[in-house]
């Protein structure tokens, strides 16, 4: 499950980037949407972000580029966005436009779970998901909470501070998400941290999918000049850590 910054190296590449990545091996990818303020992210993602404003992306473009190639691919498309992005477009008016684009669902990283409810409607009314956060330091009866409120995935953050490649996963996460899995039927999917074909292996063994963000990023902006070919080499790269899938150990 792949994350990419929309309109890191121009927006136009957004659409080819989506279809790549699907012939990769990609199942869902998040689609962040620029935003100047960090959420946890960490410099990569930052800066693919900064990149992409300066190049004067808009979220009206985002939502031309998914709609020019929804006809063309099954990927789930999940849309990461600050929630402040949403409150200025308004609530509504947002979940129709992403609808309508070919937006399976919604990630709103800043949205506390007590302000979610009216969020949490309208994408249940256009037929869409919305996940939300569960963060390693937030308690099991709050994380549980989370947990059954999310829809489509939750979204196990496996560490403390900001996205970025590591080389190890915490020890605990696998007890962690047993005990959210007593509490929803909703798959679970894990982010930071991950950005190699043996961490994937490792955490779905526990969890439903694996979120790679910063390696995937820094990839693509490292080979500009053909970031689909390389997000599309390195999704099959990390595909087969998965089960099931040819050249996985």
């Amino acid at each position: 499950m792949p994350f990419i910054t929309a309109g890191d190296g121009g927006v136009q590449m957004l659409g080819p980037t989506l279809i790549a990545l699907e012939r990769g091996g990609a199942s869902i990818c998040e689609v962040g949407i620029p935003f100047s303020d960090p959420i946890a992210d960490g410099p990569v993602i930052q800066a693919s972000m900064t990149r992409a404003l300066n190049e004067g992306v808009r979220v009206e473009q985002v939502f031309e580029q998914v709609a020019s190639i929804r006809s063309q691919t099954e990927l789930g498309l999940v849309a990461m966005v600050s929630y402040s992005i949403v409150y200025r477009i308004g609530l509504d008016a947002f979940v129709k436009q992403s609808a309508d684009a070919g937006f399976d669902g919604f990630i709103f990283p800043d949205l506390p779970l007590e302000e979610s409810q009216a969020a949490r409607d309208a994408a249940a009314g256009a037929g869409l998901i919305l996940s939300m956060l569960i963060a390693p330091t937030t308690p099991i009866d709050r994380a549980q909470q989370i947990a059954a409120a999310s829809t489509g995935f939750a979204y196990v953050v496996s560490r403390r501070g900001i996205t970025g490649e590591s080389g190890a996963l915490p020890p605990d996460l696998p007890d962690r998400l047993t005990k959210l899995r007593e509490v929803t039927q909703a798959p679970m999917a894990v982010g930071f941290g991950i950005s190699t074909p043996d961490q994937v292996r490792e955490v779905v063994q526990v969890a439903d999918a694996a979120i790679v963000g910063s390696a995937m990023v820094r990839r693509m902006h490292e080979n500009a000049s053909d970031a689909a070919g390389e997000a599309e080499s390195f999704a099959r790269e990390l595909a087969a850590g998965l089960p099931n899938v040819t050249g996985a150990v």
